[in-house]
């Protein structure tokens, strides 16, 4: 019933768009947290995306552009009550911006129910790419599972036989853990779920140390990993098992903050600021001309939403009303990616290359992340098959 209605919804907005005129400018709204302790994650998104429309003179799809921000504080509730006003109040035809995935679950009904794009260029929640995929939402970032599922094939071609899990008891921690578990062919000794937004890891530490892995994997984006790292270090268990993790806690977002401690982290990602493209190039030197700043994972992710928005925009001549025709554009997503080549899977999830990286001193002494090699080619993520998508 639920997917006749949804493919019933497309088609009455196909046959009643067709006449509507195109339209004269584009509206985004964008809600991400861009307070506390994960700010930065909310900052680097807004960043790259404002950056991308730097580049396009303003525009979108040579559309003139509005981006409304607003903060979710890390709250669902204040997620959804920012997108019923996005979209009631302030009438905007694409969404994007939310980092954590339990935000997006709460934002999505209010947004697939009122026919907007959301474009993700973070959450990648597994529901969302399984049973309840849905025709107005698109993710340029990742399936959460998929980058740890990454480092669990490495952890394993390395010949760990004990790894102790760590992450966040949310959607999102779940996802990692279960991606990890999924390519890891050793044991995994323990899941240690904490809270969200954690600060304190002296009784995880304390467990650590008793269990003696030969490696500890760890989700913990923002706050929650600068801390962690460092007391890990601080408590001398870097010399006793090895620390490795996905992009999300060994980005440049994680790295400055932590500093010393974070030399020699193996971590996993899609993306890579040393990456040989164009595209990338030119992304990394504006960003740091820009910002002052190395650009981290989720910066490169703003970046893509935006141009992906841009294609969307200019293969529809503007008519945003001709949801099909929009939905066919995105799908299609002609644009330059950051990471190099790009495409959707039938789930509007990328199939994409993950890659190694370690932190290192670059040769300018910055403490900073250096592509290894490819850990998997065309990766698709595992929830796609459970995708009934309405047409």
């Amino acid at each position: 019933m639920k997917k006749t209605l949804l493919a019933a919804l497309l088609a009455t907005t196909l046959c009643t768009a067709q006449a509507a005129p195109a339209n004269n400018a584009v509206k985004v709204g964008f809600v991400s947290t861009l307070s506390g302790p994960a700010a930065g994650l909310g900052v680097d998104i807004r960043d790259g995306f404002q950056l991308a429309l730097k580049h396009l003179g303003g525009k979108l799809g040579g559309l003139p552009a509005t981006v409304v921000i607003a903060d979710d504080q890390q709250k669902p509730d204040t997620g959804k009550q920012i997108a019923e006003r996005f979209i009631k109040k302030d009438k905007v035809d694409f969404m994007t911006g939310i980092v954590f995935s339990n935000i997006l679950l709460t934002v999505a009904k209010p947004v697939f129910d009122s026919q907007t794009f959301y474009i993700s260029a973070n959450a990648g929640p597994s529901l969302l790419a399984g049973k309840d995929c849905n025709p107005f939402f698109f993710n340029v970032a990742w399936q959460n599972d998929n980058v740890a599922e990454a480092m669990g094939k490495w952890a394993t071609d390395q010949g760990y036989k004990n790894v102790i899990g760590v992450a966040p008891n949310y959607p999102a921690g779940k996802d990692a853990i279960n991606g990890f578990k999924r390519f890891f062919k050793g044991r995994m000794a323990d899941e240690m779920y904490t809270k969200l937004g954690q600060l304190d890891y002296a009784a995880e530490l304390a467990q650590l140390r008793a269990a003696k892995p030969d490696a500890v994997f760890f989700f913990l984006p923002g706050g929650m990993g600068i801390n962690f790292i460092k007391q890990f270090v601080a408590a001398g268990l870097s010399k006793e098992m090895r620390l490795i993790t996905s992009g999300f806690a060994a980005d440049e977002d994680v790295i400055p903050a932590v500093g010393e401690p974070m030399l020699g982290t193996f971590n996993s990602s899609h993306w890579a600021h040393d990456l040989d493209n164009a595209a990338n190039k030119k992304f990394v030197a504006d960003f740091e001309k820009e910002y002052k700043r190395i650009p981290s994972l989720y910066a490169s992710q703003g970046y893509d939403a935006a141009m992906l928005m841009d294609a969307a925009v200019r293969d529809t001549k503007g008519n945003l009303a001709d949801k099909a025709a929009v939905r066919k554009a995105l799908e299609a997503a002609k644009f330059a990616s950051v990471r190099g080549k790009f495409k959707f899977n039938s789930n509007h999830y990328p199939v994409q290359d993950y890659f190694l990286r370690v932190v290192r001193k670059d040769e300018k002494g910055r403490i900073t992340n250096k592509l290894m090699g490819t850990i998997f080619t065309d990766h698709a993520d595992a929830y796609v098959g459970e995708c009934k998508m309405a047409k």
